[in-house]
Formats: structure tokens, sequence, C-alpha cells
């Protein structure tokens, strides 16, 4: 018996809390895919059993039915005239799930957003900072040479110039121009400032600005109107190397503006008046507001410190908040701690192990993370940024993992305040600053010590990660929904049976296979529609790539859609511009909803008649939904013949 779909809406329709409950709603190959208001007010037990729904699970603040392929988009039309919705897509269903969630947790995934693009930059310079750092304390010969000189300036541009590479990709992710968000990184890292780092150093400000009271000078806006001590718009002259909240904060401000101005000036002058004044504004707020709110944080953050290194409990307190002070980039300033401690004479550096003790913990939990992890991706990013942190260098560990997911964060920091306690107990110290982690042994006076507190920063954060820290992923993999709707369709004999086999997709077409980026269409060639290669055919016949349902097929015969294994969905489009032919010249074999085996003639099409009207036969095949597949890849370019392997899911 065939499935009411009218009846499957409207009962699926019925216990999801009423209409005022459902904020999108959207469908993919096999999923109703569900935005509501409230997920509490949903009757799930009710939903699993309507007839036509094979199960239900919870993803990213998302109700997930899984329908089936074939079934789900007949019931989502349906569930649309029931409920008075208009479609939406699957990326609208997303961004209205994000919006749902907490403000900390978006405040979270938008710090996530910007640092997950530049962390190749980040782990890559992190790491080569520790090897070249650790370098010039074995041989200190070699740290007055050329190469040494020449190694630490490519090793440590990414974090010198860190404040532009956030900007920009912070531009990118609040919806502003990046250009301008460039400018806003570079200004607050302009050379005309003193560095950031130095601004607790008495002789770096003399010499930068040739006083003598180790007081960095500053521009006084509006001259010396004061409102009780403050001077309104005073300007400390020093930058914001290694800050990266700050960052954050101004290019935010600097997209709200931008955005603001879009929809107030004229389009005539939007080109001059925009950017010119997106950028004045921001600049002011940044360097009048923004800055020096961290600025002062720095003098509280650092007179702190010093307070509570003196004895075991404030060292253990400051192993747990160093890491806070690392995302806010005011770790810097301990330098001058650790100075001060060796300036006299016999002096022992008692900071280093407590700022050791906190990178290593983050080096634990990173590494916890990037064993216990199943995505190849996070993998990837994880365990080079634990090495990175063993060395010293902890931005990629916790911008690119613990602090992105949080937890590790935390554990981390737990397992800092630890190693830190240890240390202040043993009186372990260093006869020099700047190093931790691993390159330390070459600093530290009790090596014995300093291994045991590595040992439990380390290891109290790492086990802390492994049994707290659970993978989130984006939703079940499409193996795991393909397996579930196979076991439903086994049991249910009116349902249609699921699409299986191994998710690779296989040569259509004999021809040259090029990039998709190769492709002479702008839109096949930018990839919005998907990834995968374009084939300059050889013969004009279009076979099935993989056993599969035809999802979609044109008017004019020159394209088709279908759907394989693990929710695959591929477009094959014969020709560029070829819609304009209006199907002179193709032949089509199949239909919607058809089945289809590997190898099954799906078109025919005149490679001749395609070129005389001035069109390109280059045919594109995408994979539409390859955002859902981060491993997918192609492994063949070239001549291709019909059935060859080229990318695999």
């Amino acid at each position: 018996m065939a499935l009411d779909y009218r009846k499957c809406a409207e009962e699926i329709y019925s216990h999801l809390g009423g209409r005022d409950n459902i904020v999108q709603a959207a469908h993919c190959a096999t999923r109703l895919r569900l935005v509501l208001a409230d997920n509490s007010k949903i009757d799930k037990k009710a939903l699993e059993n309507v007839d036509g729904v094979k199960g239900l699970f919870e993803s990213n603040g998302q109700i997930q039915l899984i329908i089936g392929t074939g079934t789900v988009n007949k019931v989502y039309e349906e569930f649309l005239a029931v409920t008075g919705m208009t479609a939406a897509t699957k990326d609208d269903v997303k961004n209205a799930a994000a919006a749902q969630q907490p403000v900390w947790k978006r405040a979270l995934k938008s710090v996530g957003d910007v640092f997950v693009p530049i962390l190749p930059a980040i782990v890559a310079s992190g790491l080569m900072m520790g090897v070249v750092e650790a370098l010039g304390k074995a041989i200190p010969n070699f740290a007055s040479t050329d190469w040494y000189a020449f190694l630490d300036m490519v090793a440590n541009t990414a974090f010198a110039f860190l404040p532009v590479i956030v900007a920009v990709s912070a531009a990118r992710v609040f919806g502003g121009n990046i250009f301008l968000g460039a400018v806003i990184g570079l200004m607050m890292v302009h050379t005309g400032l003193l560095n950031g780092w130095n601004v607790a150093n008495e002789d770096a400000i003399n010499a930068f600005f040739g006083v003598k009271d180790g007081v960095i000078p500053t521009w006084n806006l509006f001259g010396n109107f004061k409102i009780g001590d403050y001077v309104v718009g005073s300007i400390s002259r020093h930058g914001y190397q290694g800050h990266v909240i700050p960052v954050m904060i101004s290019v935010w401000l600097m997209c709200k503006i931008e955005k603001w101005l879009h929809k107030k000036v004229p389009e005539m002058i939007d080109l001059f008046v925009v950017p010119i004044t997106t950028v004045f504004l921001t600049g002011l707020a940044t360097f009048v507001v923004i800055g020096p709110i961290f600025a002062t944080l720095e003098t509280y953050v650092l007179k702190g410190a010093e307070w509570l290194v003196q004895f075991p409990p404030g060292a253990f307190i400051m192993g747990g908040l160093y890491p806070i002070t690392v995302v806010m980039g005011l770790h810097h300033m301990y330098n001058v701690i650790e100075a001060g401690m060796l300036s006299v004479e016999g002096g022992l550096n008692t900071w280093m192990p407590i700022a050791t003790a906190a990178n290593f913990a983050q080096f634990g939990a990173c590494l916890a993370v990037g064993i216990k992890c199943k995505q190849a991706k996070l993998k990837t990013v994880a365990v080079p940024s634990a090495l990175s942190a063993s060395l010293g260098i902890t931005e990629p560990a916790i911008f690119g993992v613990n602090f992105r997911f949080m937890k590790p964060f935390v554990c981390a920091m737990i397992g800092g305040a630890c190693g830190a306690l240890f240390g202040a107990i043993s009186g372990i110290g260093a006869k020099a600053y700047g190093v931790t982690g691993i390159p330390g042994y070459l600093t530290i006076d009790k090596p014995g010590l300093y291994t045991v507190l590595l040992l439990i920063a380390g290891g109290v954060a790492f086990g802390l990660t492994w049994f707290i820290w659970k993978e989130e992923m984006p939703e079940p993999t499409a193996e795991e929904i393909q397996k579930q709707e196979a076991a439903e369709n086994a049991n249910a004999a009116d349902s249609e049976s699921a699409i299986t086999g191994e998710p690779k997709i296989y040569a259509p077409i004999k021809g040259n296979a090029i990039s998709y980026t190769d492709i002479p269409d702008a839109t096949f060639a930018s990839g919005v529609l998907g990834t995968g290669i374009g084939i300059e055919p050889a013969e004009g016949v279009v076979y099935a790539p993989y056993d599969g349902e035809i999802s979609s097929v044109t008017d004019t015969k020159h394209a088709v859609g279908i759907t394989g294994p693990n929710d695959m969905e591929l477009l094959i489009h014969v020709g560029v511009d070829t819609v304009n032919m209006q199907g002179d010249g193709f032949e089509i074999f199949v239909k919607e909803g058809q089945k289809v085996k590997k190898g099954d003639k799906l078109i025919t099409f005149d490679i001749d008649k395609i070129k005389a009207a001035g069109y390109s036969p280059t045919t594109a095949v995408l994979l539409t939904n390859s955002d859902d597949f981060e491993n997918f890849k192609v492994v063949k370019t070239g001549n291709v013949s019909v059935g060859d392997l080229f990318a695999e899911v």
C-alpha cells in the first residue's frame, strides 16, 4: 500500500507543538529537516511512529526525520501545504538552527569560524617557531647566524601580523569587506606605533619614542578635556600585536557600520563615502574605546600575576587562568615578570614553570582530541597543533581546537593549574625566559622535577579531555543513515529500498577530465553548484556513474541529477549554455524517479552539433552536496574511460 503523503505530513505537523513552534523547514535526499523554537514541545515517540517516518535524530539544533529517497520531497510538499510555510534550502535551515542557539554558543562558533580558515598559517608558524627557538637554545652559535635570523623571520611572520590575518577572516565571517578588515588589522600593528609586546618594557619605550621616563606618549584628539581623570579621546601610541579578541570586536563593529552605511548612503556616492567613513569610525572606536579597555586589563593582569605567583595557591590560580590571557592576547606581558625575576643577582625565573604547565596542558587536551576524534579533517589539525603546543606555541591548539570546543580548553585549564601548583611547591625555576614546553629543558634547573610537571599538566588535561569531551558530529554519517534506512526498508514492504553501494563516483563519459575550476563557465567553475570535474567528451554518450536513482531530468534533455550511495547528489550537465539548444541534438533515456545501475545509458548528445551552435561540449560532473562530505576528493583527471574511478567520498 502506497504511503499517503498528505496524511504523513499532517501527522508530523500535529506532533511539533503548533505552527508557532516551527521556525524553518527544508529537505535533502532522504530527510525532512526542521528548526523549532522549542524542541521540548515535540512528541518524539509519536513522531517516530508516524507511518512513513523511519527514524528521528537531533543535530546542531535541527530535528531531522528520515523518510527516504523519492518520498521525502513529496511529504515535504504536503508539509508546506499543511503549515502554509514557503520552501527553504538546507542552508536556510542551518542558519535558522544556528540562530536558535544560546548567545555564548554563537559567540564560540564565531571564534571557531574565524580561526578555522587561518589554522594552516598559525600551525605551520607555531611549529617552525618552536623548532627554531629550540635550535637557538641548543646551539648558541647558531642563534647568531644569518640562517637563524632568516628562519626566525619566516617563522614568526604569522604571529607578528596575527591581527591582520584574524581581521581578514573575521570580516569574511561577519559579512564585511575583507579588504577594509585588513586595513583595520594593519592599523592595529602599524609601524608608527610601539610594538604591543613592549608596552611594559621601559627601555623599548624610551628607545622608540626618544623619551626618558618609560611612559608611552598619547595622542589627545580633543585636547586635554577630562571627565574625572580620563582624558577624552586620548590614544596610547602602541600597537596590538598578539591580540585576538580586540581585533575581532573591532572588525565586528566595522562590519555593522559598513552594512548600516550601505543601506543609508545613496549608491551614487556609496563607493567613496562608505569605505572612508567605516575605516575612520572603526579606527577611532578601536583606539579610543576597544583598545584601552584591553590595555587596562593588561595592567591588572600583570599586577595580579606578580602578586599571585609568590605562593603555591596563586601559582595554581595563574596556571588555570593563563590560557584565558592567551586568548585575550595578554600573555606576552608576563615576560616583564620573568625579566624582573632574573634581573637580581642569582635570580631564578619561577614564572616559567607556571607558563609551561599551562602550555603543556593545552598540548595534552589537544592531543586527546586528535587521537579520539573520528573526523579526518579535525585530526589533521589537532595532532600538529598539539605538537606545536608541546614546543611552547599554543595558539594553534587553543584557537584551532581547544577553545573552539570549550571542554578541552577547560580541561587544559585544570591540568595547567595542577602542574603549576606542583612547580611552585617543588621550587622549579629557569635561568632564562621566553621558553616553555619541551625546549624548556635547555634552561630549567631541575630537569627531573620538570619532567614530572609536564606529566602532571599534560596527563591531567589529556585524561579529563578523553573522558569529558565527546565529538559532536555535524550529523550522523551518511553510512549510518543509509544503514538505518536499509533496515527500516527491509521491515516495510510498502517502502522503497535504500540505495546501497560504495561511495565512489565513476566517469560517466569518455574524454579528458579537468578540474571543475577549469570548466569554461563561471557558475560551474566557482563551485557554487558543488565540486567535481569537467569532461571534454570524446564520445557523445552519458552513462550512470553509480547505482542510484534519477532525481531530476531537464526538459531540454541536456542534464540529469542522480542520487546515489551515502546520499550523494550528482549533477551531470552536458555542455555550457546548451539549455539554449532546447533539446536539439540530445536524447534522454531515463525519467525522474527511475532506478539505474552503474553503466546504464542516460543521455546521448551530438558533439559536433553543440560546437556548431557555438557552445562548449565540456560536461560538468559535480557533487552538488559536496559540502556534506569532508573526505570527498577527485582521484583522477586527464584521459578517462567510462567506468574509471574519478572521485571518492
